[in-house]
């Protein structure tokens, strides 16, 4: 029998019944999905069915937040059924500093988002858990919305309600081919039926790898086995007259909640075990895997001395089964790169947590065509084809391991890396580079010193690069530097229907001449900001686009849906590498080296000319992003070493120096520049973003344009100056205004060119029109903060525009 259906989800568990659930309320009734044992079998059966609002991303913790109010009042009100919620509140203990600066700084998100936390004392802590031991903590973060679920039970209700809404369920149909038809649809065979759908979904958790390469698709995801103990009844506990918050301690890396009159221990060891990496057996489902207890006992030892009635109690059950991590622990979420009308809800090793809010998350991302919240830290294509097989099982694995590692500003981990590096990597770690990465690319973040430290100390305040990043932005703004920035994405569109492809690319006009750079916003259908491109006019059907190194794949997608017969694209990220030479003496330098005239008039700013560079061909482009003179110089990757050493050796007499992204992000603000991915989201439109001068509506068509200028302007992008005395602003950090919520920062750093601590947020435009009273509070601490006018550091923009006057051409 063959089905025809709008959708059809994959997988039975958490996340994809609420995928089904989620589109039925939307009013998609045709709808199916597919599971090839029982709903839940797999690892929502046997989930611990924690829930939290704890989350270090807004996107992340609004989809918990949804999945709280789903299972504690909406599912059981709509169906009648049962799920059996807890809201007991939960709790963080810690014996660290860093730890309680993080705490509040998730409090400090929780005050913008609307979710309440607070921190206790360790007096405060004792009165709500006196079954704690309190022997070196300094403190704990309550979560009192918090709480947990029987995860077949909400997943059965979702289950219910989705049916009564028309959507159908197949169990023990289990898919075995998966064949995209010209038209678009899917053809889905499975043991017993077939399907043909407009869209699928693939919410197959613990098989999503195996599902996702029927389709042609390698996902970062790995089965990690995951343990936790069920004790006998415990007195203690059976006596006392409420029930006990959930409990973890992250340092100590466990988890416990009450279970009845007995207790659930949830370790995660240090090194994870992947299991069944690259074939489940088909037959597993709701099976468990043997007790491996030798491998958690010390976490375990830990959590008794922590909680003393844990050593009165015998263990009951011993749960131990698979959970799915990704490269960084965020769940999939989005379109599948590459398929048409595919997506993926899986990867995630908290699905009962996260599922109720993931299938809403999905299920409006694709009735809207856009997403309905910044999607970055949760789209899939955040990932490249360099997270191969070797790449997902040891992030997977460092993942794991880091499930309750502190998540401070900046940090890089270094496991399943290199991926990829720049010709001139090598070069770049001589001069002192301490890398980071982005989209795969080792890049440097800083450079150290001779006698300094190259790894990167971690902390909510200051870091030990401080120093390192000052030296770099005096040598860009008094001498002149060198940054490798080989990882932008970089893309040729070519063609008879080049110039009518990038005039509806985005809400800016291409530029009209050939040489001449701009800047161009891609929208979603709403109006708010896809992507962010500068564009550069080689000819009349040729054009040079550059992006974000996370946005590669994303962009690649975006650039193909407007591609037509005529129109040729190319994605050149590999082949060509960038070096950005900066500073007053730059034009000096590459004088030296390139056989071009550099005079102002003959190279203005905003220009791009080919040129030969220490007899490299390349292309260099007058633009910056720090606020200084300067050029991008784009060539052949294997040719960049030349040109290296060449703008090296021409620079000795100014000393040329180099400068990191920590530097560039610095100068970026001084001059108020806002960063896609940061600043930029979905979320906000072109008009708030305060990007009116890139947009360019009449008499042109470009998606989202109407939207555009039809949606209210609820925020505007302010520059902010924040008065504080050592404690730099970095992002996600809540205004206020007279003591009410107005606004978030959403980056920020101190600038060493003007000596401010500085950064951007987006304001509420509806906040009463009155002499605002700002503060920005960080890590728990609240600063004064004025709005700047105009950009701190060289507000008529002059310095990117000098140069060589007419005696050098």
């Amino acid at each position: 029998m063959t089905h025809h259906v709008r959708a059809l989800i994959i997988g039975g568990g958490a996340m994809g019944v609420s995928a089904l659930y989620h589109l039925a309320k939307l009013g998609w009734n045709d709808i199916a999905l597919v599971e090839k044992d029982e709903l839940t079998a797999g690892s929502t059966w046997h989930a611990a069915g924690l829930c939290t609002h704890f989350a270090h991303n807004l996107t992340i913790q609004a989809m918990r937040a949804h999945s709280v109010r789903l299972y504690s009042s909406e599912l059981e009100k709509e169906t009648g059924s049962p799920v059996s919620f807890h809201q007991s509140g939960a709790l963080r203990v810690t014996r660290s500093a860093d730890r309680m600066d993080e705490f509040r700084h998730v409090q400090g998100i929780g005050k913008y988002s609307g979710f309440e936390f607070n921190i206790l004392t360790p007096t405060e802590l004792k009165d709500m858990y006196p079954l704690v031991e309190l022997d070196g903590l300094i403190g704990a973060i309550h979560e009192p919305l918090d709480g947990y679920v029987d995860p077949s039970q909400a997943t059965h209700a979702m289950a219910l309600s989705a049916r009564n809404h028309g959507a159908k369920i197949h169990r023990h149909m289990r898919v075995t081919g998966l064949r995209q038809k010209p038209s678009g649809e899917w053809d889905v065979t499975t043991e017993k039926d077939n399907f043909i759908a407009e869209q699928i979904v693939m919410a197959a958790g613990t098989w999503a790898y195996e599902i996702g390469r029927m389709a042609g698709l390698e996902l970062p995801i790995v089965p990690i086995l995951h343990q936790y103990l069920v004790t006998d009844r415990i007195k203690a506990v059976a006596n006392l007259d409420r029930e006990l918050p959930i409990i973890r301690d992250p340092e100590e890396s466990w988890y416990v909640r009450q279970e009845r009159d007995g207790m659930i221990i949830g370790p995660y060891e240090k090194d994870g075990k992947p299991w069944s990496i690259d074939h489940v057996p088909s037959e597993f489902g709701m099976e468990l895997l043997p007790p491996d207890l030798d491998s958690i006992e010390h976490i375990v030892a830990a959590a008794m001395e922590r909680l003393p009635v844990l050593a009165e109690a015998g263990i009951k059950t011993v749960v131990n089964g698979p959970i799915t991590f990704t490269p960084d622990a965020n769940p999939l979420i989005g379109p599948a790169f590459g398929l048409a009308n595919c997506w993926l809800l899986t990867g995630s090793s908290m699905g009962v947590m996260e599922g109720g809010g993931a299938g809403k998350f999905l299920a409006e991302w694709i009735t809207c065509s856009e997403p309905p919240m910044d999607p970055v830290a949760l789209d899939p294509r955040r990932f490249g084809a360099y997270a191969d097989r070797d790449y997902r099982i040891a992030k997977a694995v460092e993942s794991f391991g880091n499930q309750f590692a502190i998540h401070f500003p900046f940090e890089e981990r270094e496991a399943g890396r290199p991926r990829y590096t720049s010709a001139i990597h090598s070069e770049m770690s001589a001069a002192g580079a301490v890398f980071g990465q982005a989209y795969g690319w080792e890049r440097p973040n800083w450079f150290a010193a001779s006698d300094e430290d190259r790894a990167s100390t971690l902390s909510f305040g200051r870091a030990n690069w401080f120093e390192a990043v000052a030296r770099e932005c005096q040598a860009a703004s008094e001498r002149a530097a060198i940054a490798d920035m080989s990882v932008f994405s970089k893309f040729i569109i070519s063609g008879d229907g080049a110039a009518n492809f990038m005039a509806r690319l985005g809400a800016n006009s291409p530029p009209s001449s050939d040489g001449r750079v701009g800047l161009m916003h891609s929208l979603t259908p709403s109006g708010g900001i896809a992507s962010e491109f500068t564009v550069i006019k080689l000819s009349e059907d040729c054009f040079y686009l550059t992006s974000a190194a996370a946005a590669r794949r994303h962009d690649w997608e975006l650039l193909q849906r407007h591609t037509t017969n005529d129109v040729r694209l190319s994605d050149i990220t590999e082949q060509r590498g960038v070096i950005a030479l900066m500073g007053p003496k730059a034009p000096e330098v590459l004088a030296k080296v390139a056989d071009s005239n550099l005079t102002i008039s003959a190279f203005p700013w905003l220009s791009a000319k080919s040129v030969e560079v220490a007899g490299i061909d390349a292309l260099a482009i007058r633009v910056s992003y720090i606020g200084e003179t300067g050029w991008e110089i784009h060539a052949a990757m294997p040719h960049m070493t030349v040109i290296y050493r060449a703008l090296v050796a021409a620079g000795r007499d100014v000393e040329i120096n180099h400068f990191g992204a920590f530097a560039m992000n610095s100068m970026r603000l001084e001059k108020g520049y806002p960063a896609w991915g940061v600043d930029l989201t979905t979320e906000r439109s072109p008009i708030e973003a305060g990007l009116e001068r890139f947009i360019r509506s009449e008499g042109r068509n470009f998606t989202g344009r109407e939207q555009l200028l039809e949606r209210p302007v609820r925020f505007n992008l302010r520059l902010l100056e924040i008065l504080s005395d050592g404690q730099d602003a970095f992002g996600l950090h809540p205004v206020f205004d007279a003591g009410r919520v107005c606004g978030l920062i959403t980056s920020g750093a101190y600038g060493h060119r003007t000596g401010k601590n500085l950064a951007l947020a987006y304001i509420d435009n509806r906040h009463p029109k009155h002499e605002l009273e700002l503060t920005v509070e960080i890590c728990g601490q609240s600063h004064p903060a004025t709005m700047l006018a105009r950009p701190p550091y060289d507000p008529d923009n002059l310095r990117p525009r000098s140069g060589l006057g007419p005696d050098h051409g």
